[in-house]
């Protein structure tokens, strides 16, 4: 029989308890031994320097934004002011939903795919723990009322004011002062990132980019008490940011919205300056837009009906549409007419209606079909006589017609603070052969004297060469800064960084001054003499009126075929131009008028543009803002 077999060795089981509850003690005890190390290294070994951590996470550091500096026109009428604006922003690090919030929000105010679009790009962009990041801009009483009482659903949302550009003219200055709009990645890359910490806005045209940094201002700080959730209990200490300087501008607002009135319902320009000084009394591009659409950021909507206008409502004639200048240069191929001794003022020229450069060539017609018979110099810019200039610009050539031009700008951007003007390029042999790889033709020199063909000019070149002759050569530069200002009605300070911007261009010295006299003495003729082509814009004029008409075709026409604007799309007639300089004793304002498609057989510049010249010579000379276009 086998022998007995024990089921259970109690001995040994309590051996192996005893043995493993003193491995759990003893383990059990090092733990201990090492979390009252760490407690002891972390509570007395590095307590200064988890105290400092700790009072950076209590205490932080935040920029102030600067407040924007104003805009005001010369007599002290506020261009560019800043109004307080309630839009509803999130604090990633409180929401716990992103998704669900955006919902809850949608169902008390009105939020668009495009807004939360923008808002998760912006979301992305943040540039700090704890920032804020704008949803939607421009809540009314209404919604600011509805999401604020639903705070205690909406952890992370709030409702925050803010300063941002308000434009209270509306349309009537956006080609002139520009505009400011959200920052974007590639602008923040451009600018001092530590100054723009907390500002959301920049200028993106024209004096609002162009004086960009003085109008910013200075960021400021303040160190701030947050809970652990990073909202803000209370401010320890400030430093307040320094304002933006504000702006005088040399616009005159009654002027530039009286020019508005005139040009109504149509695509045109107007530029006027004061040939003393070269500033900018008017810039006038029509049809135009409201910039405060742009300020926060405008809907795809209303920018996609802007960009598909036929009539180009976001494109600035004034400082980019390149014309031909069409007759209004003649004055200038004139004068250089008279300094090469091509002819001289008393020389006259045959015109029986067309030009031929040899006896079975091409004709060049006049403007007039039956020609004006013998002119002089007085003639032929009085009546606009395009053979006159055709015989003065074939046997000149290119060459001196190309070197007076460029004396009075052409090619050049000479504007002091107008960052989107353009400055074409100068016609001559050179500049062909470079740009066509092709010969100066005699046709070429025929085309450029009556300023067709390849010139073309902006309506402010336009009129800097207008205020050039007035001044008799001396060279004045455009620009819309008078000066800094600390309140209205304080004289302006100059700003010599823009003043020093660019080297003023040479002024013009003629061989024989007397020319000035005889070109002008043309110009005046053009207004007051018994044939001038504008003689009917300055009936009963009490000063004294130089100026010049142009009609600059759109499309060609057969060489023995009549314009017809009638027979032509509105679209292809003829450009209508005007440029003049008052009074002619002490010249003013110089102006240049371009009316895009105003020609009517033939007498585009005489009138539509003169019209509007006249107008605004009345107004800015005699203080008569009295449309009488209107009546007419």
């Amino acid at each position: 029989m086998a022998p007995f077999e024990r089921l259970k060795d109690y001995t040994r089981e309590n051996i192996t308890f005893t043995n493993r509850s003193i491995l759990a003690f003893v383990i059990v005890v090092l733990m201990m031994l090492v979390l009252v190390w760490r407690i002891y290294y972390l509570q007395v070994i590095e307590h200064d320097r988890y105290a400092a951590i700790s009072e950076e996470n209590r205490v932080q550091l935040q920029p102030v934004a600067p407040r924007r500096g104003l805009i005001y026109d010369r007599n002290g009428a506020l261009l560019a002011d800043n109004r307080p604006h309630f839009s509803v922003t999130l604090l990633k690090e409180e929401v716990k939903d992103l998704d669900q919030t955006l919902a809850r929000l949608g169902e008390l105010i009105e939020l668009t795919p495009r807004d939360i679009e923008r808002f998760r790009k912006r979301l992305n962009q943040r540039r700090r723990p704890y920032e804020t990041v704008p949803l939607r801009f421009r809540l009314t009483e209404e919604e600011i009322a509805r999401v604020s009482l639903n705070y205690h659903r909406l952890p992370g949302v709030q409702v925050e004011a803010d300063l941002i550009r308000y434009y209270p003219h509306g349309a009537s200055l956006v080609h002139a002062l520009g505009y400011v709009g959200r920052i974007n990645e590639r602008e923040l890359g451009r600018v001092d990132e530590k100054n723009y910490a907390a500002t959301h806005y920049i200028g993106k045209l024209g004096i609002e980019k162009f004086y960009e940094d003085i109008l910013h201002g200075q960021v400021g700080f303040q160190k701030v008490e947050t809970n652990a959730r990073g909202r803000v209990l209370r401010v320890l200490e400030r430093q307040d940011p320094v304002p933006g300087k504000d702006l005088q501008l040399s616009l005159d607002l009654r002027l530039q919205t009286f020019i508005e009135t005139l040009l109504k319902g149509q695509r045109a320009s107007v530029v006027a300056l004061d040939p003393n000084s070269g500033e900018i009394l008017a810039l006038v591009s029509t049809p135009t837009y409201d910039p405060n659409m742009f300020v926060t950021g405008i809907s795809s909507k209303n920018y996609n009906a802007l960009r598909n206008s036929p009539d180009l409502p976001l494109f600035n004639r004034s400082l980019r549409g390149s014309y031909p200048p069409a007759s209004t240069i003649k004055p200038v191929i004139a004068l250089a007419a008279l300094e090469t001794n091509t002819f001289t003022a008393e020389d006259k020229v045959w015109d029986p209606g067309f030009y031929q450069i040899n006896r079975n060539g091409r004709r060049y017609r006049d403007w007039k079909r039956w020609g004006h018979g013998w002119v002089d110099l007085d003639a032929a810019l009085a009546e606009s006589c395009d053979v006159w200039f055709y015989e003065a610009g074939h046997k000149m050539g290119v060459d001196p017609m190309s070197e007076m031009l460029g004396k009075f700008g052409v090619g050049q951007d000479t504007s002091l603070d107008q960052p989107e003007a353009l400055a074409n390029f100068l016609p001559s042999k050179e500049w062909k052969q470079g740009s066509r790889s092709l010969p100066w033709y005699p046709g070429d020199s025929i085309n450029l004297s009556i300023g067709q063909g390849f010139l073309v000019m902006t309506p402010l070149q336009m009129a800097t060469a207008t205020a050039v002759m007035a001044n008799r050569g001396r060279w004045v530069q455009p620009r819309m800064l008078q000066g800094l200002i600390d309140q209205p009605g304080d004289d302006p300070q100059p700003y010599a960084p823009m003043l020093n911007r660019k080297e003023k261009p040479a002024n013009i010295n003629l061989k024989n001054p007397d020319h000035w006299d005889q070109v002008i003495e043309g110009m005046v003729s053009v207004m007051h003499g018994p044939k001038g082509t504008a003689r009917r814009s300055a009936t009963g004029t009490p000063y004294t009126i130089a100026g010049k008409t142009g009609t600059a075709q759109v499309v060609g026409i057969a060489q023995d075929a009549e314009y017809d604007a009638e027979a032509l799309a509105e679209r292809h007639r003829d450009h209508a131009l005007f440029v003049a300089f008052a009074p002619v004793e002490n010249p003013k304002i110089a102006l240049a008028v371009i009316v895009e498609n105003g020609g009517e057989r033939g007498g585009g510049g005489s009138s539509t543009a003169a019209p509007v010249a006249r107008e605004v010579l009345d107004a800015w000379l005699l203080g008569d803002y009295e449309n009488d276009l209107e009546n007419k």
